[in-house]
């Protein structure tokens, strides 16, 4: 039997310090105009029954004496589908259409040529989207909506939502090229409702600490932030790591002393936490109108706390990436590792390797977990100035050479995931990870990390994904991540569900499943009625079955946004088969007639607005 090799993947821990570009920006395009001003920039957000629906309004002025085409760039949240994007015509606001990206294109640039108002929605690969808006009226302003859905996350009790404002700084060309105007001159409003069937405890938001937290009810929180100055976040040495994540915060800051004043340059991260002793559950929601022969499903597994300890030595290799991107990041890199040492025991072993251009291993191989080998290792970190390119598959590909097979492995990477020097194709990552007995885990820090390849690459190693905002609580989310490694795991996971007829479920492969992490499966159904879910995985090689009853309604007009974030899941499993075969027409046709169906922005499909 094969030793067990974990892999920790920690995605590029950002400083608060770091001069962060906002989302959500007006720019003349082919113009050294500066950004039209932002009026107003408004934000709902509803967090029910396993999902997320958020819209975001923003009025913009022009206040050139020149009609203007302009790009409105919004980053892409995770997991996160475009339900509807508004841009609003002689004041009546005009919905967009989903057509194949060329044929968008072109529509928009004829309607730009006539001088009619138009406006196209086009996704840049994994980093944004971005809309093009044109004509923008000399001396007028211009209105626009954006509403994306997404699952609700939740990890160990602890739920999470993120409103991304901070583009990630990894785009140089785009910083270099653009001034960010990042400041909202007239309302600003970020309400957010929360509603759970199981009981809420805290509430928290440790960036913002001036949000107005008012519990409704047991199950029911209501979170405001209106007009306020930007506040700094707390400090880690103020409270303790488990306060930082746990405590709700009920003392609020006093008005700002300008209110009408609001900078948009960072992510808005919101925790919240379940009572504590719940037991394991499994949440069904479900959508099928009246008259129609076809449901969709979302069933959501909350694991138990049934999984033990590990207790014996590994062999842990800290893998860091120092190139240039990494600056005004790399303090926090450095606290990370440090905290990530701190956890270790008497019995396990380090190793560190750096990247930039090249790998090279700083510690000399593994050397004992003592304070003084800790130490001398921060000290050649805190010494470290990041420059130069990534060339992460050296990094990796190093970090995981000569392991030793008769002591499990475990292996932190610290990157911001954005590979520009050596092997850059995302097959060639995932095929050195089918080649190691090794589980990968990721932590993805900043709105441009290359999420899509590092999502992928755990999944072929049957670890897990998670991300992290600047705005975040970090030593919170290492000590999340302790616990999955220090903890048993379930693997070769199934799940069969008898008495309904089910289609179309994904994901079509579970893997892995780690303490506290939640599991979401979605698909089609046919007819109502009792179903029984059966889960299946082996536990330190010992299988485990759980079982459970559920029921599928025959009609239910609530939750229509299920049906494009099942179109969203199928899309991305798609998408992974891509990235093993290649490119197919017939893959990539498959993809154009989901997202045309349920009106969703991909790589091959954009959402155009045209007058009527």
């Amino acid at each position: 039997m094969k030793q067990l090799r974990l892999i920790s993947l920690i995605v590029g821990l950002w400083v608060s310090s770091v001069t962060a570009t906002a989302a959500g920006l007006l720019t003349p395009v082919n113009s050294s105009l500066p950004e039209l001003k932002i009026r107003e920039h408004h934000v709902e957000v509803m967090v029910e029954d396993g999902f997320v629906v958020t819209s975001v309004t923003q009025e913009f002025h022009n206040p050139h004496v020149q009609d203007l085409e302009a790009i409105y760039s919004f980053p892409i949240p995770e997991k996160a589908a475009v339900g509807e994007f508004t841009y609003w015509i002689d004041g009546q606001p005009v919905h967009g259409e989903v057509l194949e990206k060329k044929e968008a294109r072109q529509a928009y640039e004829d309607e730009k040529q006539a001088g009619r108002e138009a406006a196209i929605t086009e996704q840049d690969d994994y980093r944004t989207f971005d809309m093009s808006v044109s004509p923008v009226r000399a001396g007028q302003g211009v209105k626009v909506r954006l509403v994306y859905i997404q699952p609700a996350f939740t990890d160990t009790g602890i739920g999470r939502y993120v409103y991304p404002l901070e583009d990630g700084g990894v785009d140089e060309h785009k910083q270099a090229f653009w001034t960010r105007n990042e400041v909202v001159e007239g309302n600003f409003s970020f309400n957010l409702t929360l509603r759970s069937g199981y009981p809420i405890d805290g509430v928290r938001l440790p960036n913002h600490p001036q949000a107005q937290v008012v519990q409704l009810s047991p199950e029911e929180w209501r979170v405001e932030l209106i007009n306020t100055a930007q506040q700094q976040a707390l400090s880690s040495d103020e409270v303790s790591a488990s306060e930082q994540l746990m405590e709700v915060v009920h003392e609020q800051h006093a008005e700002a002393t300008n209110p009408t004043l609001t900078t948009l340059d960072r992510d808005i991260v919101l925790y919240w936490r379940h009572q504590p002793g719940l037991p394991g559950a499994v949440d069904l929601v479900t959508y099928k109108p009246e008259g129609s022969n076809k449901g969709t499903f979302m069933m959501t597994f909350f694991p138990g706390d049934d999984l033990k300890p590990i207790n014996y030595g590994r062999d842990w290799i800290f893998i860091l990436d120092i190139s240039g991107s990494m600056q005004g990041k790399f303090a926090t890199l450095v606290e990370g590792v440090r905290q990530g040492l701190g956890k270790l025991n008497p019995e396990d072993r380090f190793r560190v390797v750096v990247f930039n251009n090249q790998a090279s291993d700083i510690s000399g191989g593994f050397v004992a977990a003592t304070q003084l080998n800790v130490d001398q290792v921060l000290r050649s970190l805190d010494a470290t100035q990041p420059a130069n390119g990534t060339n992460l598959y050296a990094g990796l590909d190093k970090g995981l050479g000569g392991l030793n097979p008769d002591r499990p492995t475990a292996a932190v990477l610290i990157t911001d995931g954005v590979a520009n020097v050596g092997i850059t194709e995302k097959k060639q990552f995932l095929e050195l990870l089918e080649y190691v007995d090794l589980r990968l885990f990721t932590f993805i820090m900043g709105n441009s990390a290359n999420r899509p390849l590092l999502e992928e690459m755990t999944k072929v190693s049957e670890g897990f994904a998670d991300s992290v905002s600047n705005s975040d609580d970090i030593v919170g989310k290492i000590m999340l991540a302790a616990s999955k490694l220090s903890h048993e795991a379930m693997r070769d996971v199934e799940l069969k569900i008898d008495g309904i007829r089910v289609s179309d479920v994904t994901p079509e492969s579970i893997g892995s499943v780690y303490r506290g992490q939640q599991l979401i499966v979605m698909g089609h159904y046919w007819k109502g009625g009792d179903a029984e879910v059966t889960l299946t995985a082996k536990v330190n090689g010992e299988k485990r079955q759980y079982q459970t009853r559920v029921r599928f309604t025959e009609n239910s007009e609530l939750h229509p946004e299920l049906e494009r974030l099942w179109a969203y899941a199928a899309i991305a499993n798609l998408q992974d088969k891509m990235d093993y075969l290649g490119e197919t027409a017939d893959t990539q046709q498959a993809i154009v007639d989901i997202a045309k169906e349920y009106g969703l922005v991909t790589n091959f499909t954009s959402m155009v607005v045209m007058r009527q």
